[in-house]
């Protein structure tokens, strides 16, 4: 049994280097800074919000988004329907702020095609006149820095670029085990996410003419999801997704563990049905679970037949193998802290009793991944805020049940993301 635990020591290593590598290309890039363009020369810009459900930090969100350093901009917001909580959270921040550069819809034409998202930017493209030229896209957990719309559309234009995107960071230090998890997994993901050149829809700049010219409208009215497609449609048009790291946004919403694996379910969902290198993620998904595992295995296999030495080995191979994913973690932290701390955001506070408290996530989130990644194999039936989807494949989707949004679904605790 020694000669089993060096041999998957051996590859748990090598898989170890390649993390680091992907870490390491990853920081290289946040160097990568584009520059602004002058006001002359930034196209107007239509900026979509899709509501249902208001989210925890909704008016700060709003409020970020009316007071971009942008000459012209309007917020086009699409409410799932006039009796959503969201509503009333939009007209009280915007009647706060006295402003103008906006335009509140709700969803009249709900497709049973597609996702409610999907049939909300359907509907707002649609509707925006040809001087828009460009269309902005962004979530409502998205709280902006006042030069992040400036920052998104400055790179399109160079003419190879048809969009832009950030990404999110996470904070590990909230009342829930599922913050925790869901910040170690974003570790992994943020850095295959710039690799694979798969954009974010929470901070997502597009030209309206590439929208139009790659077909993106149709391929919208038939999905489940809007972003993780496009890397693959702008790529059949020779045209890339240029990512920007000042644009990574720091989410400070918590998140309980049974909400976050349904989520995390979801998210690898849409990844099975659209993303570019589909066996690449489900590769890397294995490497990082199984491996690590299967010296847990050995050890219990070893420490009840009495074979303390070979248990001792894959205790300490298994010990180096987490602690020198936390490293990583941190090392990921301290390169991103000057972006947040550039926004104006708080930075996490690094203790001891935090690193504690990651040696046990990682394993957890390793488990939690795992369980999520066997059930988005098979995930016919998919429920997001109350309504239900059929999905029997990328482009047959199928909206079973739709209601409003009510008040009644909102998480108790307002922290939690919906």
């Amino acid at each position: 049994m020694n000669d089993l635990v060096i041999s998957i020591s051996k590859f748990l290593v090598a898989w170890l280097v390649v993390q680091v590598g992907f870490v390491l290309l990853f920081v290289g890039s946040l160097n990568s800074g584009s520059k602004s363009l002058p006001d002359e020369q930034l196209p107007k810009t239509a900026v979509l919000l899709c509501l249902r459900g208001a989210d925890p930090f909704l008016p700060d969100c709003l409020r970020s988004l009316l007071q971009q350093n942008y000459p012209q901009y309007n917020l086009k917001l699409i409410i799932d329907s006039q009796d959503d909580p969201a509503w009333q959270v939009v007209s009280d921040t915007i009647g706060q702020l006295g402003v103008t550069n906006y335009q509140i819809s709700h969803l009249r034409n709900i497709r049973s095609t597609c996702s409610l998202k999907c049939s909300s930017l359907l509907q707002a493209v649609s509707e925006l006149d040809e001087t828009y030229k460009v269309v902005a896209l962004v979530n409502a957990d998205t709280i902006v820095h006042p030069n992040w719309l400036r920052e998104l559309v400055s790179p399109l234009n160079n003419p190879s670029v048809g969009a832009t995107t950030g990404n999110r960071w996470y904070v590990p230090t909230g009342t829930y085990w599922g913050s925790l998890v869901r910040y170690i997994w974003n570790v992994s993901a943020i850095a295959q996410m710039y690799l694979y050149g798969v954009p974010w829809g929470g901070s997502l700049a597009i030209k309206t003419e590439v929208i139009h010219q790659t077909g993106l409208l149709e391929k919208w009215g038939q999905a489940f999801d809007e972003d993780t497609m496009i890397r693959r449609v702008l790529s059949q048009h020779n045209l890339q997704v240029k990512f920007v790291p000042s644009l990574i946004m720091l989410n400070q919403e918590e998140a309980d563990l049974p909400s976050l694996r349904y989520w995390l379910q979801r998210q690898i969902m849409t990844s099975r049905l659209y993303h570019p290198f589909w066996p690449g993620v489900v590769a890397e998904a294995v490497l990082t679970i199984l491996l690590p595992n299967l010296l847990v295995v050995v050890f219990i296999l070893a420490w009840f037949t009495g074979q303390g030495g070979t248990a001792a080995i894959a205790f300490i191979w298994y010990g180096i193998y987490i602690l020198s994913l936390v490293m990583l973690t941190l090392f990921l932290e301290m390169s991103i802290q000057p972006i947040i701390r550039s926004q104006g955001k708080p930075i996490t506070e690094l203790s001891w009793p935090l690193i504690w408290k990651m040696i046990m996530g990682i394993p957890l989130t390793q488990w939690v991944y795992g369980l999520a990644m066997f059930r988005a194999f098979d995930m016919p039936i998919v429920h997001w805020r109350g309504v239900t989807y059929e999905v029997k494949g990328a482009w047959q989707i199928h909206l079973m049940e739709y209601r409003p949004y009510q008040q009644g679904n909102q998480p108790s605790d307002r922290q939690i993301s919906l």
